[in-house]
């Protein structure tokens, strides 16, 4: 194969992308395939071989058989690069347009499961608009003051005492979104589930437990080195297990994703809620999504291929 890897970006995630990118890079060198390198800076310009990128319509880009689009957040994990991809008319690894778009918005993706009737964190959503007009917030503290479209725990407090702490972690988030979401401190494990898509539909990896030596899984303890443990398997029962893997599924398919995702949990005892889904999981050296299928016997480099093959292949059954 020929592989275009996009790494970079216009968002908070642009460092995090670029060490997915090298990592993505070096996997499809190290299993033979032919590597062209982009970048997205941070004000949106396309970089190749040193030069800006010239993008056209219906002309493939540059005569790569599948593109790898490494970015995370904002304008890359959102459906705008993949509009543009489809635009282009290359294959691509990963979610389209749509569930792209719904499942990097938190609050529509929360909405969607709980239409679904799947348990997950109870949350609320909030603009500062309807904040201006009065509106409340109706959970019990603890509570999680997010974003609603960020990742890599950017922009994210927990608020112990809503009278003193709200305000300014309402305000960090709507530094970054203009649409925030209030979570539920939830008890328990996080719990992380990777899947994979295939024409023989999504599977589930073993669940693993996301360890830490604090209370908040924050942007050092996922990225830098030992920041984290993942046990795997996940320190929960068999039902639990089993229950993680099914929802994972679920809600893959109830978001309408392909090629691969991530998906947290909580689990206390055989309680088992979902948080969130993540349609480009990172690639960095220490990212749980290939983590959990190299304890499933999938080597890095064997992961990234597949996923570019099975880009390359959805693309051809899809072609009109």
């Amino acid at each position: 194969m020929r592989a275009a890897v996009l790494g970079g970006g216009r968002s908070a995630e642009y460092d995090v992308s670029l060490v997915s990118a090298a990592s993505v890079r070096d996997a499809l060198k190290a299993a033979g395939h032919e590597v062209v390198a982009i970048e997205i800076t941070r004000d949106g310009r396309w970089l190749h071989d040193g030069g800006d990128l010239a993008l056209t319509p219906a002309r493939g880009l540059l005569d790569c058989d599948v593109v790898f689009p490494a970015l995370h957040g904002p304008y890359g994990e959102d459906g705008t690069v993949q509009g543009l991809l489809e635009c282009l008319e290359v294959p691509y690894v990963g979610s389209g347009v749509a569930a792209s778009a719904l499942c990097m918005d938190k609050v529509r993706f929360k909405r969607l499961v709980g239409a679904a009737g799947i348990p997950q964190v109870a949350f609320a959503a909030v603009t500062r608009h309807e904040l201006d007009g009065g509106a409340s917030i109706a959970l019990d503290p603890p509570l999680w003051v997010k974003p609603a479209r960020m990742g890599s725990s950017v922009g994210i407090s927990k608020v112990v005492d809503p009278a003193r702490e709200l305000q300014a972690a309402l305000d960090v988030a709507f530094a970054h979104c203009e649409l925030v979401i209030l979570e539920a401190d939830a008890r328990g494990l996080e719990v992380e589930c990777s899947v994979i898509g295939s024409s023989d539909g999504p599977r589930a990896s073993q669940p693993g437990e996301i360890v830490i030596g604090s209370d908040f899984y924050d942007y050092e303890a996922k990225y830098e080195p030992g920041g984290m443990r993942l046990e795997v398997p996940a320190r929960i029962s068999t039902a639990a297990r089993a229950k993680v893997q099914e929802l994972a599924v679920a809600v893959f398919e109830l978001g309408g994703c392909a090629d691969l995702a991530r998906v947290d949990f909580f689990v206390d005892g055989e309680s088992v809620l979902v948080n969130e889904l993540n349609t480009m999981p990172g690639f960095t050296p220490t990212s749980v999504y290939a983590k959990l299928w190299e304890a499933e016997g999938i080597a890095y480099a064997q992961l990234v291929e597949r996923l570019c093959a099975g880009a390359i292949e959805r693309s051809a059954r899809l072609t009109i």
